[in-house]
């Protein structure tokens, strides 16, 4: 799959095509600035995910939440 690539120019004065194309193909445009790519449009996926989904196995050992921590603590200076 090759990526398309646009100058800032071309984009400009066909943004809302682009765009078109984009949401339905679901492929990405590059959009340059004197050859050098600046710019990617492509389609916007939701990759929010809830804090506890995120965490989950990552606690390794839960005894007792609520004892005192017995740990040697430098003080900052």
């Amino acid at each position: 799959m090759s990526i398309r690539t646009v100058s800032k120019s071309q984009f400009k004065a066909k943004a809302l095509e682009y765009f078109r194309q984009v949401e339905t193909s679901g492929e990405s445009i590059i959009v340059t600035n004197h050859g050098q790519p600046v710019l990617e449009v492509r389609v916007y996926r939701d990759t929010r995910q809830n804090p506890l989904e995120t965490l989950r196995g990552s606690v390794l050992r839960y005894v007792d939440p609520t004892a005192p921590v017995d740990a040697e603590w430098e003080a900052a200076e």
